[in-house]
């Protein structure tokens, strides 16, 4: 089905892919994994013909994907071969109704149209989006999108399907939902499934086999159960172990009467907030104080309404009603006082270089600190990166830099949306333990995550959302996962 001979892949005179060869077999699910910048996307890119006709790079080898030379052929006849759900979903949804996305593929088919409606149907359903068939892609959550992405593509049925990340933004119903989708296309349609992940519980228990990746090389090739064996090369990698513990509900996991400081002067209070966009209140009636130094995690299901009350907490859109108080009164500045790091790390980047992107903000407002600079993209491993162009880089690259860019200023508080986007276990446990420093400091960080491990190594208190309302808070349940944390000091923890 899919044979690869010699690939090399340069983007001018930057190497992402050295002497690649491989072939996959129809009907085959394989997972590709390995550290961030590795040439994972870079494959998949060259595998859907976008590489080199619509991305600019040096390609030398051969790519054949069922008979099709996709480094020859134009990305329309390959595209009724192969289909991809990118890392970023909002790049590839353009429609104004979730059912026309999804229902776009198979019309341009040419399908009958009662086929198109019954490949929509059950796409949307298999992602647990069919009761937003009407709603703008636009208007959903990041996760929400990357179900719709998803959908779109599950409705093509291709010969072949890659996915890059899809459920890094994913909550555990609709990564379940997902990955019963493939299991389900691969048994009736023979579908060929490529994943490239880091969480790799899920993808390794769909994938019979695993290629694990290093600095654009196949490292190595083989079973999960083997692959992952060597614990010396995961711990190397910075990969996670992947574990058979089933996904559980955040309410299994949270203990009543949370952890909360009890003295000082609060940091920032939502008093009875609500807030949305075009009139329409996601969040309602908010009740939520964090103090100086709390490492607090905000948690809960896709739309829940996470981002939106980051947003109103970093000051960046105005609550519909409510109060929000920083410091005992005044509201949050945006990136000085309160700094937001987004799902999506191209909304946030705007410079040439990974350089000028860190230092932006402080040279602008007179805080320029050349060794604070240094620190911070030698934690965030972007040093060696720092004359890059952010564009240029992978999506796991482009998260540490938007990271590096919001620390720069030392704001107070600062909140992180979804930061695994791209990040292999070895440079998200590097920053989050440099962020356990600064929250050691002073510094107050909210975190937002679908990362059960994430959250339990790192978050004290707990706030679970569900439809916008905060519905708990608490500390983490001892858990058996929960107990084996310790060991991520020396070992990658569980996916």
């Amino acid at each position: 089905m899919i044979r690869v001979d010699g690939l090399s892949v340069r983007y001018g005179n930057i190497p992402a892919l050295m002497d690649i060869s491989l072939s996959i077999q129809e009907g085959e699910c394989v997972l590709i994994t390995g550290p961030s910048g590795c040439g994972k996307s870079t494959l998949a890119r060259v595998l859907c013909g976008l590489i080199p006709h619509a991305i600019p790079a040096q390609v030398e080898g051969r790519v054949e994907v069922d008979g099709l030379d996709t480094l020859t052929q134009p990305i329309p006849q390959v595209a009724q071969k192969i289909g991809m759900v990118f890392q970023r979903p909002a790049s590839q949804l353009f429609h104004l109704r979730v059912e026309d996305e999804v229902a776009f593929g198979p019309r341009n088919l040419g399908l009958a149209e009662e086929e198109v409606q019954r490949r929509t149907e059950w796409a949307l359903r298999a992602t647990g989006m069919y009761d937003l068939r009407a709603d703008k892609p636009s208007a959903l959550s990041g996760g929400q999108k990357q179900c719709v992405a998803i959908a779109a593509a599950l409705a093509m049925r291709t010969r072949v399907l890659v996915l890059d990340e899809p459920t890094a933004s994913l909550d555990v119903p609709n990564t379940r939902r997902v990955m019963e989708a493939l299991a389900a296309l691969r048994a009736e349609h023979g579908i060929t499934i490529i994943l490239i992940e880091h969480r790799l519980a899920d993808a390794a228990q769909l994938a019979g086999r695993v290629i694990l990746m290093e600095e654009g090389r196949i490292l190595a090739d083989g079973i999960p159960q083997e692959v992952f064996a060597d614990r010396q090369l995961r711990l190397r990698l910075g990969l996670r172990r992947p574990s058979d513990e089933p996904a559980v509900s955040w309410e299994t996991l949270i203990r009543a009467n949370g952890s909360h400081p009890a003295e000082g002067q609060p940091l920032l209070e939502l008093q009875n907030v609500s807030a949305g966009f075009n009139g329409h209140a996601i969040i309602k009636e908010i009740q939520l104080t964090l103090y100086p130094g709390e490492f607090a995690a905000l948690v809960g299901d896709n739309g829940a309404g996470k981002s939106t009350l980051a947003m109103v907490a970093a000051g960046l859109i105005k609550p519909q009603a409510g109060l929000v108080r920083f410091d005992g009164g005044t509201r949050p500045r945006a990136g000085l006082d309160v700094a937001l790091l987004f799902q999506d790390p191209q909304e946030q980047l705007f410079t040439d270089s990974v350089e000028e992107e860190v230092t932006f903000a402080p040279k602008n407002y007179d805080r320029y600190d050349p060794a604070l600079q240094e620190q911070i993209l030698q934690e965030a491993d972007l040093w060696g990166l720092r004359q890059r162009r952010p564009m240029a880089i992978s999506a796991g690259q482009q998260q540490r830099t938007t990271l590096a860019a919001c620390l720069s200023l030392r704001p107070r508080l600062l909140i992180l949306d979804e930061p695994t986007l791209g990040q292999d276990w070895g440079h998200l446990q590097r920053l989050m333990d440099y962020l356990k420093r600064l929250n050691e400091q002073g510094t107050t960080i909210l975190l937002i995550s679908h990362d059960y491990k994430l959250v339990h190594h790192y978050a004290r208190r707990i706030i679970l959302l569900r439809d916008g309302r905060i519905e708990q808070i608490g500390k983490i349940q001892d858990t058996p996962f929960h107990n084996m944390v310790p060991e991520a000091k020396d070992e990658a923890v569980d996916a």
